[in-house]
């Protein structure tokens, strides 16, 4: 089976493609931007195409021969302008699907995002069905924008599903510990809210086990969304203490209440929004949010339809973390 993996040179797209590789009845290809990435990715027996999949003949061109694509390139930011989500998790999931189409490329597994939940509430054992009122940021929206499209291609026909993983940890993270650790590192990680706050996360390798259940799923799995988790919530700011215990820091115990953080955080936004370069702010009310408020969410169907199990513990995962840190 050939098995196209979008954003290849990304940390969970590289460790979808390692994932496939190691089962041998995969003959894996990869999409990405950064040379250098794709180049450690041809080393690893993967076949890498670079260019942009918000260019349509690219998108049809790579499509040629596949068989399953696992879409898992996005514009991931709680900062930036409407037109580089839409472009980046919109048009570029609309030229996937179509390729699909005109390959006859047999399904789709979409990756999204639990952000389209988040709405600054505590919130604990959500199930896909829940939207709020409003979406927090254009990344949320425009990922459920791309999730409307991939449910479209279902009914035309297409074979496709779409995940959606909470907090994705592990060995090659470059976005969620890394910021953890270089607010530490810089003496700014202070804890926001009361530091009770429960979440859900996903080990990577747990994620990876749920895209090649998605890709070998039967027909009553697909035309749906599903919620990926380890299964285990744990107080974020435990998680996080237990982390830098390992790499031999100490945390602070120093409190910011939430709405104090997010007065700061708002107002830096607004200043953000008003200067030339439009750059993310130190500090986003996303960002305050995730940290203060608690989030849990029901994996009930995954386990039903996909047959998902949540191999890896979360502490057998900072570990892994550690461990790729160290030796990085």
């Amino acid at each position: 089976m050939k098995i196209l993996v979008t954003g290849a040179t990304g940390f969970l797209g590289k460790r979808i493609a390692q994932g496939l590789l190691e089962d041998k009845s995969y003959e894996v290809f990869g999409t990405g931007r950064n040379e250098k990435n794709l180049k450690e990715l041809e080393t690893l027996g993967v076949k890498t195409f670079k260019g942009d999949l918000d260019n349509s003949e690219f998108v049809a061109e790579i499509g040629k021969d596949i068989d399953v694509i696992v879409h898992s390139a996005a514009l991931s930011s709680p900062w930036g302008r409407y037109e580089e989500f839409y472009t980046s998790n919109v048009i570029s999931t609309k030229n996937i699907i179509d390729s699909a189409k005109k390959n006859n490329i047999k399904r789709i597994v979409n990756i999204s995002t639990p952000s389209i939940y988040f709405d600054y509430n505590d919130r604990f054992d959500i199930k896909e069905d829940f939207l709020p009122s409003r979406f927090v940021n254009f990344y949320a929206q425009t990922k459920y924008e791309a999730e409307k499209l991939i449910l479209q291609a279902y009914k035309d026909g297409l074979e496709t599903l779409s995940l959606r993983p909470r907090a994705i940890i592990g060995g090659g993270d470059t976005t969620i510990m890394p910021r953890i650790l270089k607010a530490q590192n810089e003496g700014k990680l202070k804890i926001i809210g009361t530091g009770n706050n429960i979440v859900d996360v996903s080990s990577v390798a747990n994620v990876v086990s749920a895209v090649i259940l998605s890709i070998n799923a039967n027909k009553d799995a697909l035309g749906q969304n599903y919620n990926i988790t380890n299964g285990k919530p744990i107080k974020l700011w435990d998680l996080i203490e237990k982390v830098l215990n390992k790499l031999d820091l100490k945390m602070s115990r120093q409190k910011i209440p939430f709405e104090v953080g997010y007065g700061i955080a708002k107002l830096l936004e607004t200043k953000a929004k008003f200067s030339k370069d439009y750059k993310e702010p130190v500090l986003t009310c996303y960002g305050i949010g995730i940290l203060a408020k608690s989030m849990t969410m029901n994996i009930d169907k995954a386990k039903k339809l996909l047959g998902y199990i949540p191999h890896q513990t979360t502490d057998e995962t900072i570990d892994e973390f550690i461990n790729w840190w160290k030796q990085k």
